[in-house]
């Protein structure tokens, strides 16, 4: 795919001015010589400025739940209307929805959300192929690293609905279970829509990662599956004293 453009956080590079790599890309390369001494500190900076701008950003959000899904559901999709009356009832609950700010699902939640009058945030990445916010996003970021983008999900969602989706979408998911059953983040609930399609993954985790010993049994009980909006928007936005139950 063509690189004519590319946002990197705040900046915006077309033409000529696009580079062929990207910040992550570039910084998670290795060396053969000791020239990233005198280069990695200096990114500390950059990376610590991601984060103030995150952290100011969000912090006056208010509560919010970070929805996540394929950017390659088209909108002919059952799940791009699924993904809308998501977006429309977490606004409708006084919920904030937070996506990865870029088309598919993303799109349809941010729309919902917009539309129902709520606040729509996106939270877009640096990617070595044409990716910008989409239209229905109300508040947004660029980010450069994904880690720091990682961050702002999981410290500024209430809980997260996970749809179909791919390697992306398995990223978050797995991380944020990892970090419930390690008792990082708690009263944190995942709910995972499209019963056809993670019924085959939690088989797996249960016939092969459970079995193998693993995984403990408790930790299947981490998330919801369900085909029923209604329903998703019940679990992620129980109050916190009955997700302690």
């Amino acid at each position: 795919m063509s690189r004519r453009i590319r946002t990197q956080g705040p900046v915006i590079r077309r033409q000529g001015q696009v580079q062929q790599t990207t910040t992550d890309e570039r910084l998670l390369q290795s060396r053969g010589d000791t020239a990233w001494v005198h280069s990695d500190p200096w990114r500390v900076m950059r990376i610590q400025s991601e984060f103030v701008e995150g952290f100011g950003t969000l912090a006056e959000v208010g509560p919010a739940v970070g929805v996540f899904g394929s950017a390659r559901t088209p909108k002919s999709s059952p799940l791009w209307g699924s993904a809308v009356a998501i977006g429309r009832g977490l606004a409708e609950a006084g919920y904030a929805s937070i996506t990865g700010g870029g088309p598919g699902i993303m799109e349809a939640v941010n729309k919902g959300a917009a539309q129902a009058g709520g606040i729509s945030v996106g939270l877009g990445i640096e990617l070595p192929f044409e990716q910008s916010l989409n239209k229905y996003v109300t508040l947004g970021i660029n980010f450069r690293y994904f880690f720091a983008r990682k961050v702002m999900f999981l410290k500024y969602s209430r809980g997260f609905v996970v749809m179909p989706g791919g390697f992306g979408t398995f990223d978050e998911l797995f991380e944020a279970l990892t970090l419930v059953q390690t008792h990082k983040v708690t009263q944190f609930p995942i709910v995972l829509f499209g019963k056809d399609y993670w019924s085959p993954m939690l088989t797996w985790l249960r016939e092969q990662t459970l079995a193998e010993g693993y995984i403990a049994a408790k930790d299947l009980e981490l998330v919801t599956v369900t085909d029923d909006v209604a329903e998703v928007i019940a679990a992620v936005t129980r109050p916190r004293d009955e997700l302690a139950q």
